[in-house]
């Protein structure tokens, strides 16, 4: 008994396969938090070290914005919750390309 090798077709580009696609949490530039604040929070909850926190404090402070982490869409979406609950403004999107 032999088995003949079978075709498969291409894997068609789905939802499912877009979901796969990385998302981004940004933290935007707000009046009332302090740099060295901003600077502890991602200390804290990222566990970034002080040199990175403070780097992406200043892209905060000097570019209005930064994107603070990288992941799923759930992954995501917590950290949006948790900049929110330290008092920080962040979104969340699809990264780009």
């Amino acid at each position: 008994m032999s088995t003949s090798p079978v075709e498969l077709d291409e894997p068609q580009l789905d939802d499912v396969t877009m979901l796969a696609k990385p998302w981004v949490t940004i933290v935007w530039n707000d009046p009332v938090n302090l740099m060295s604040y901003v600077t502890f929070v991602f200390c804290k909850y990222f566990g970034y070290a002080r040199a990175k926190a403070e780097k992406l404090m200043l892209e905060v402070h000097h570019d209005g914005k930064s994107v603070v982490s990288t992941g799923s869409r759930e992954e995501m979406e917590r950290d949006v919750q948790a900049m929110h609950e330290y008092g920080l403004w962040a979104t969340m999107q699809k990264a780009d390309a």
